[in-house]
């Protein structure tokens, strides 16, 4: 899901109007490199016995598949909260883990979930952190 904005939001407008978005949540269970469609869904769930890795696509891959342009940000959400064992999430070629991107791991059960920011620097490149 892409949302394009050309203007900055007014703070003077309550969150409570803000709209809700719902995903519908594509399943990577067992240790593989996500497809640029899976991860543009924007909700990825696991609910593996094992410990699994997620590679995310290249950044070329994920760049055309998103339409992404330097200032392209995208979130993508992980929710391991039905899983019983660790999911880690890997960033790919052209995909840089920020500095300030905190752990790319998620434990099982119900604080499994978390949220994750993508920022193109380019239409083949990218930031990955994790937010929440």
């Amino acid at each position: 899901m892409a949302v394009t904005s050309t203007q900055n939001p007014r703070l003077d407008q309550p969150f409570l109007n803000a709209p809700t978005l719902v995903y519908t949540p594509v399943a990577i269970n067992s240790t593989a490199t996500a497809t640029a469609n899976q991860v543009a869904s924007g909700y990825i769930t696991s609910t593996s016995a094992a410990a699994t890795a997620i590679t995310l696509p290249t950044g070329t891959l994920l760049g055309a598949r998103l339409g992404a342009v330097r200032g392209t940000v995208f979130d993508l959400f992980i929710d391991n909260t039905a899983g019983a064992s660790t999911v880690t999430i890997v960033v790919a070629v052209n995909g840089i883990q920020s500095a300030m991107g905190g752990t790319l791991t998620l434990v099982s059960g119900v604080t499994g979930q978390a949220q994750f920011r993508l920022m193109f620097s380019s239409a083949t490149a990218y930031t990955f952190t994790r937010v929440a």
